[in-house]
């Protein structure tokens, strides 16, 4: 190890060619790479600290960086990522000179932490990349690209906020792409931001929209598709969550997931007892299985809600002790409840604390079909009484002609 750290010092302050100074580093990393683990290290960084020595030529150090670069990732992962955290420490006063090859090696460093899945050291490494602030220019598909890798990594790490952070300056970017694998990483990533931010419904549109991206193959369509009938049982009730539930239940391919019953039960108001919940809750993810304000979790929450509004259906009132029984919460609980969907538009009814009731006001269907049928055929009629006045020729014809046939 001593002659060929004697060789690179006395290369460092040897003039020549260019391309005779390249190959003698050539020669002696050739003899570097040929050590056993412990004395490769030590090997590489000493050629990496001589080649960027401020004597040695910047085209000179640029090539060989590259080059080292390049070998990093044929080398065992525990050797390549003590000499890349070297390059990168030993670098970092002249990163402006290096930024090509630092990019490279932060790209593989993330890598290997990615296969180690240290996913927070992963996406750290990679924020360290200047996209915004070096002199380099990169590519838009090159940052866009960089960001959902960082955005992903932070996901992996449950870390939301920082996930959401790098999904928004990528947001920048796609429009500007043409790459399609890139816009649906980007998709995925905001559906899984949107995901852990409990906006299920926003969640489940994006995982509905991927389900049928034929780029991707068929077991990540179905993944997609059951991340968004899980999406769409933990949202809360109303007719966003409706609608969508009507999307979902005509999708044939939803009869695949194990989840279906709860989902088909939701689309036809039916109620859902808390023992059919069992084996859906273990199909959630961490994140969706938080409590919340009050103590009751996601699912808990959102089948609540779902069983209030499927009770508005199969009664016209019913009191605040019947209700807490039937939805196996207490009798205060199901008050509550009850009267901030009222509140928020989304169950019809109002509540009489003095009788301790609650009144469901059910729309009626066919009355609603009759009355806007009947609006029509008024318009219909009024359409014909202007043309009738306006080509009253025509007009007579026309009848003439619809009585003959």
């Amino acid at each position: 190890m001593a002659q060929y750290k004697s060789q690179l010092t006395s290369l460092v302050s040897t003039t020549g060619s260019h391309k005779d100074i390249s190959e003698k580093f050539r020669e002696i990393l050739d003899n570097i790479l040929k050590l056993g683990e412990d004395e490769l290290v030590e090997g590489l960084k000493a050629f990496i600290e001589a080649i960027i020595n401020e004597n040695v030529s910047l085209v000179i150090s640029r090539q060989l960086l590259t080059e080292i670069g390049s070998i990093l990732v044929r080398l065992e992962d525990s050797v390549s990522k003590a000499v890349s955290h070297f390059t990168l420490e030993i670098v970092a006063p002249r990163v402006i000179s290096f930024e090509d090859q630092v990019g490279a090696i932060r790209q593989h460093l993330a890598d290997i932490y990615e296969r180690e899945q240290s996913w927070k050291m992963a996406a750290q490494t990679l924020v360290g990349i200047p996209l915004e602030t070096g002199q380099k220019q990169y590519s838009v598909d090159y940052k866009l690209e960089t960001y959902l890798k960082i955005s992903r990594l932070y996901l992996e790490d449950e870390d939301h906020v920082q996930g959401e952070a790098y999904i928004n300056r990528a947001a920048q970017l796609q429009t500007q792409t043409k790459n399609e694998e890139l816009q649906i990483v980007y998709k995925v990533c905001q559906g899984r931001v949107l995901d852990y931010k409990r906006k299920f419904i926003e969640a489940a549109s994006r995982y509905n929209e991927l389900s049928y991206k034929t780029a991707i193959h068929d077991s990540e369509r179905m993944t997609a598709l059951r991340n968004a009938a899980i999406c769409t049982i933990l949202a809360s009730a109303g007719q966003q969550r409706s609608r969508m539930l009507a999307t979902l239940y005509k999708d044939e391919r939803v009869q695949q997931l194990s989840c279906f019953n709860i989902l088909e039960k939701m689309y036809l108001d039916r109620l859902i007892k808390r023992t059919e919940l069992v084996e859906f809750e273990w199909m959630l993810q961490t994140h969706q299985k938080a409590t919340t304000s009050d103590g009751s979790t996601i699912l808990d929450h959102a089948v609540v809600e779902h069983n209030l509004l499927a009770a508005s259906k199969l009664y016209n009132n019913i009191t605040f002790s019947g209700l807490g029984a039937l939805l196996e919460i207490p009798p205060e609980k199901a008050e509550r409840i009850a009267s901030k969907m009222i509140s928020e538009g989304r169950l019809q009814g109002h509540i009489d604390q003095i009788d301790s009731t609650v009144h469901f006001e059910t729309r009626e269907v066919l009355d609603s079909w009759d009355k806007q049928i009947q609006s029509l055929c008024f318009q219909v009629n009024s359409v014909i009484d202007k043309l009738g006045s306006t080509e009253p020729d025509w007009m007579n014809r026309t009848v003439e002609a619809q009585m003959i046939s």
